[in-house]
């Protein structure tokens, strides 16, 4: 009986050793920094199905298909000249959402032939970021205290129209880039924002636009720019910091305590991010580096 229990045991073991060789193969096979063409100028990304990833460009944007695996990449989206910032996928229909940024608009396109489905002129000032949630997807304003919502069908079909929903209660507008990242809950009853030049988080309801200041614990959200939400957790990526804070949120998302921050010597301005398997992949900006046509730029993946 003594054999049998230290023979399973040694199986165990094995096996324990066996899962984790295979993640750290499966790791070592993603490189750890995905170039980018030069001069492009990423500030979105957007991880879609599996391994397929995909980046907007600044300067034009034209979206580019990754492969997070290969490094692969090719142009999905011939831009209209005015930028891509952050971006949003919806599974259920495939569809990629961009804001438009200065061009106050938003646009979408069928991921897998790069047809425009439908575009949007919210006539915004600043249209920085997009979050599809369950029923709507949601684009942030970085200049004016608003959001605009955009109804989904069941199947993810956008609506052809919009509306404009202001920001209220805690929110304190102001000079400067306002908000910015935003994530949804998952079961549809909230929104986060982050207030990028306040350093602050809103839990905001997404029937009002009523934000509610998240207890940060003395912590701050600074340079606060794309988010990305993995059950509790609560990664913000500061730009000019260099770096991604990890806050755990309460149950009733009230609070966020820094847990972690993850920094990398690839990081050059990152903007956004977003997880594949225990890996965010960010995009670096480069803000700091004088934009040019050989200016390089590229993906980084970084362990969360």
């Amino acid at each position: 009986m003594k054999k049998s229990i230290v023979f399973v045991f040694c199986l165990i073991i094995a096996a324990t050793f066996a899962v984790a060789l295979t993640s750290s193969a499966t790791a070592d096979a993603y490189p750890d920094v995905i170039p980018l063409p030069n001069g492009f100028r990423p500030e979105g990304i957007e991880i879609g199905y599996g391994h397929t990833a995909y980046a907007g460009s600044l300067a034009d944007g034209d979206i580019y298909v990754v492969d997070l695996q290969s490094g692969d990449r090719q142009k999905l989206v011939e831009g209209p000249g005015t930028p891509a910032v952050g971006l949003s996928f919806d599974d259920r229909s495939g569809y990629l959402f961009v804001a438009g940024g200065p061009a106050g608009t938003a646009r979408v396109y069928d991921s897998a032939t790069g047809a425009l489905v439908t575009a949007y002129d919210f006539s915004g000032a600043f249209v920085n970021d997009a979050i599809v949630a369950q029923d709507a997807v949601y684009f942030t304003d970085s200049f004016v205290p608003v959001m605009y919502k955009v109804e989904l069908g069941p199947s993810g079909v956008p609506a052809t129209s919009f509306a404009s929903l202001p920001l209220g209660g805690d929110f304190v507008p102001g000079p400067g880039f306002n908000s910015n990242g935003i994530v949804a809950l998952p079961d549809g009853s909230g929104l986060i924002i982050v207030h990028s030049a306040r350093g602050e988080l809103y839990l905001v309801d997404p029937q009002t636009g009523v934000a509610t200041l998240i207890d940060l614990g003395g912590a701050n959200a600074n340079s606060g720019d794309g988010m990305l939400l993995v059950g509790q957790t609560l990664y913000v990526v500061q730009n000019f910091f260099n770096q991604i804070a990890e806050f755990q949120l309460s149950d009733e998302y009230s609070v966020a305590t820094l847990t972690d921050i993850i920094i990398d010597d690839d990081f050059d301005i990152p903007t956004t991010a977003d997880n594949h398997g225990n890996w965010l992949y960010a995009v670096n900006a480069r803000f700091t580096t004088p934009p040019g046509s050989e200016t390089t730029y590229d993906i980084v993946k970084v362990e969360r």
